[in-house]
C-alpha cells in the first residue's frame, strides 16, 4: 500500500464521519409524503436464521443467540459492511411475524443510538443508501407499535442519512456504490418531507452515470453479472419511485434500463440464475426475475455479445460463455482470468459451472478464485491467461487488478449442421509462450449434446520463435496445458467404460456422459464451488484434460452429451432448500 492511498482513504473516512455529524444539526424529516411500499426481495430462511441468533454474513457465522447483531462481527470489515446496509431487514420482513419484528426495531434503534452520530463503518454514501432504502421500503414494520419519542428518532435520523448523502454522494466509487448512493438519495427525497430539494440533483447525477456506467451492450465496466443484475434492480426501483410521484424519469435512465434488461437475460441460464463470471454469483433468489417484470421490458439480446458473453440455448440447455478481454485498470480489482470459459445449465440443475468468488473466505481463496484453473476452460503450463498486478489496501480490502490479460478475443457465432456454433480464441499466452487458444462449441438444436474443441495454435513468425524457445527451455517436453470442467457439487461423477468416458447424473434424473477424442489423458480430480453464502467452500469434481503441446498446433476434441434413454421432457419439481450452515 502506498502512503498516499492510506493517506487519502483515512481523510475520505474523517471527511464522511464530519459530514455524518454536521448533517444532524440540519432541520430533521418529520414524515413520510406518502406510504411507501416495500420493493426489496427477502429470504425467510435467513430471517428465521437471524431472529435465531445465527448471524451468517461474508462467509463468517456467529452463533449468539442472546445477542444483538451490533454485538459481533467486531473487527472483520466485511461483515460489519454488511450489517451496517441493513439488507438484512428484508430478510426479517419476508418473515414478518412477532419476533422478527421485535428484532428489526430493536435493532434499527440501537444502531440510532450508537451509531447515529457519525460513528461506526456505516457512513459511507454506498451503504448509507443501501440503508435509507431498507429502512423506507420497511418503515411500516419498523413503525408499528412504537411510541413518537421512537418515531422522532427514526425520521431525525432518515434526516441527518438523507442531508449526508446529498453532500458525500459524488466520494462514492463509480459503479455500483454510486448507483446505491443516488437511488438511495431518490428515495429518500420522495419519501420524505421536507426533503423534496434533493431529487433534482440525485436525478441528474444518475442520468450521468447511466451514460458512463452502462454500455452500448448494456453492460458495465467490471463485467460481473450479479453486479449488473443490482445496478438495474435499482435503477428500476429509482424509476417506479419517481412514475410514482409523478415525476419525469429521464431518457438517458430509460434508456439504460431498457440496455440492461436483454443483456440480463442473454445472462440468465435455464434455471433462473446469472452465469457465475468475474467475483459475481447467481443472485439473490427471485431478484432477476422480479427486476425484469418490474422493468417492462420485453426484449431479448440480438445475436452477438452481451456485456462480452455469448449465449447458446437450445431445450432444456443454456450455455454462457466468456467471450473478450476481462475488465482494465480499477474495474479489474475483482475481474477473473476467465476468457473462453464457459457454464451449461440443463433445465433446473447446473452442470457445468466456474468455481466462483473466494472473496468470502479470505484472500488466498479469493486470489485462487480468480486463476484460469478454477473456470472451466484452457491453461497452460499451470499459469493463467491474466495475472494479478500489484496489490493495494484501500478502506480496509486489498485491491489487485487484473494485468497482462487478453486483448484480442475474435468471436464468431452462426450455424452448425446440426445446431448452433461459438467460435473464439485469445492471445492471453502468446506473450509468454506463443500460444493462441481457440475454442469451438456447437450445441445441437434439441440441446441434448455440445461438441467442443480446443486448439492450441502459433499463428505468426515471431510466435513460432516464442514456441521453439519455451520448448528449448523444457528440453523439447512440450509444454503441458490442463482442459478444466468443473461440476457442480449437486451433481454425482464417476469414471465409466473402462475409464474413457465419465458419467454426471444430475438430481433431476437426467444422465450426461463426457468423453474426449485427443491424446490428453482423462482424470476426475477434487475441485471445489464457491458460494458467498457458505460457511465453506463446498466439495465438489472436475474432470480434466492433461497433455502436452509439442508441435505448433494442438487440438483437443471432447464432447457432453445426455445419455440416449434419458426423458426429452423430466418433471424436475423437488426444491433444494439453502442450506445455512455448510
Amino acid at each position: 500500500m502506498s502512503f498516499s492511498d492510506g493517506l487519502s482513504a483515512r481523510h475520505t473516512r474523517l471527511m464522511h464521519r464530519l459530514h455524518a455529524r454536521w448533517s444532524a444539526m440540519a432541520r430533521p424529516a418529520t414524515a413520510f409524503t406518502s406510504t411507501p411500499e416495500p420493493r426489496t426481495i427477502g429470504s425467510f430462511a435467513r430471517g428465521r436464521q437471524l431472529v435465531a441468533g445465527n448471524f451468517l454474513f461474508a462467509g463468517t457465522l456467529v452463533s449468539e443467540p442472546q445477542a444483538s447483531i451490533w454485538d459481533v462481527g467486531q473487527g472483520n470489515a466485511a461483515f460489519e459492511s454488511e450489517l451496517h446496509g441493513f439488507s438484512w431487514l428484508d430478510d426479517l420482513a419476508a418473515v414478518g411475524d412477532m419476533p422478527s419484528r421485535e428484532k428489526a426495531q430493536r435493532w434499527v434503534w440501537q444502531w440510532i443510538d450508537s451509531y447515529g452520530r457519525g460513528q461506526g463503518a456505516g457512513w459511507t454514501p454506498d451503504l448509507t443508501g443501501r440503508r435509507l432504502i431498507r429502512w423506507i421500503n420497511h418503515a411500516l414494520l419498523l413503525l408499528r407499535g412504537r411510541d413518537s419519542r421512537a418515531s422522532e428518532d427514526f425520521y431525525r435520523s432518515l434526516g441527518q442519512q438523507t442531508i449526508f448523502l446529498s453532500r458525500r454522494w459524488h466520494k462514492a466509487l463509480p459503479g455500483l456504490p454510486r448507483f446505491e448512493a443516488l437511488t438511495g438519495l431518490i428515495y429518500a427525497g420522495l419519501a420524505l418531507e421536507g426533503m423534496a430539494q434533493h431529487v433534482e440533483l440525485a436525478c441528474k447525477a444518475l442520468e450521468k452515470e447511466c451514460k458512463t456506467q452502462v454500455d452500448i451492450q448494456g453492460g458495465i465496466p467490471t463485467r460481473n453479472p450479479e453486479e449488473l443484475l443490482e445496478v438495474f434492480t435499482l435503477l428500476t426501483w429509482a424509476a417506479s419511485a419517481l412514475t410514482e410521484a409523478e415525476r419525469t424519469v429521464s431518457p438517458e435512465h430509460v434508456a439504460a434500463i431498457e440496455r440492461i434488461a436483454p443483456t440480463l437475460r442473454t445472462l440468465r441460464h435455464s434455471d433462473g440464475g446469472l452465469a457465475r463470471f468475474h467475483g459475481g454469483g447467481r443472485g439473490i433468489e427471485g431478484r432477476l426475475d422480479h427486476a425484469l417484470a418490474e422493468s417492462h421490458v420485453k426484449t431479448f439480446q440480438a445475436d452477438g455479445l452481451a456485456m462480452g458473453y455469448a449465449r447458446l440455448a437450445a431445450g432444456r440447455t443454456s450455455i454462457v460463455v466468456d467471450a473478450s478481454p476481462p475488465a482494465t485498470g480499477a474495474a479489474s480489482f475483482n475481474a477473473h482470468a476467465s476468457t473462453l470459459a464457459f457454464e451449461l445449465t440443463s433445465g433446473r440443475r447446473p452442470l457445468i459451472v466456474n468455481c466462483g468468488s473466494g472473496e468470502t473466505f479470505g484472500l488466498e481463496w479469493r486470489r485462487a478464485g480468480r486463476a484460469t484453473p478454477s473456470h472451466s476452460t484452457l491453461s497452460l503450463d499451470g499459469r493463467s491467461s491474466a495475472r494479478l498486478g500489484n496489490s493495494r489496501e484501500r478502506f480496509g480490502e486489498i485491491e489487485e487488478p487484473l494485468v497482462n490479460a487478453p486483448k484480442e478475443v475474435p468471436i464468431e457465432m452462426g450455424q452448425a449442421p446440426d445446431g448452433l456454433r461459438l467460435q473464439a480464441g485469445h492471445d492471453g499466452f502468446v506473450a509468454g509462450y506463443g500460444i493462441t487458444h481457440a475454442r469451438t462449441l456447437e450445441l445441437t438444436f434439441d440441446g441434448r449434446g455440445l461438441v467442443g474443441e480446443d486448439l492450441l495454435v502459433t499463428l505468426e513468425d515471431t510466435a513460432k520463435r516464442q514456441f521453439d524457445k519455451r520448448m528449448d527451455a523444457n528440453s523439447l517436453q512440450g509444454i503441458p496445458f490442463d482442459v478444466r470442467f468443473h461440476i457442480h457439487p449437486d451433481a454425482d461423477v464417476a469414471l465409466d467404460m473402462g475409464g474413457t468416458a465419465v458419467s454426471i447424473a444430475l438430481k433431476s434424473g437426467e444422465i450426461w456422459v463426457f468423453r474426449h477424442d485427443s491424446p490428453a489423458e482423462m482424470t476426475v480430480e477434487p475441485s471445489v464451488y464457491l458460494e458467498k453464502t457458505r460457511l465453506k467452500p463446498r466439495a465438489t469434481k472436475q474432470v480434466v484434460l492433461s497433455g502436452v503441446a509439442i508441435e505448433y498446433a494442438t487440438r483437443i476434441r471432447w464432447s457432453l452429451a445426455k445419455a440416449q434413454d434419458s426423458a426429452v421432457a423430466i418433471r424436475d419439481l423437488n426444491r433444494d432448500e439453502p442450506d445455512m450452515t455448510n
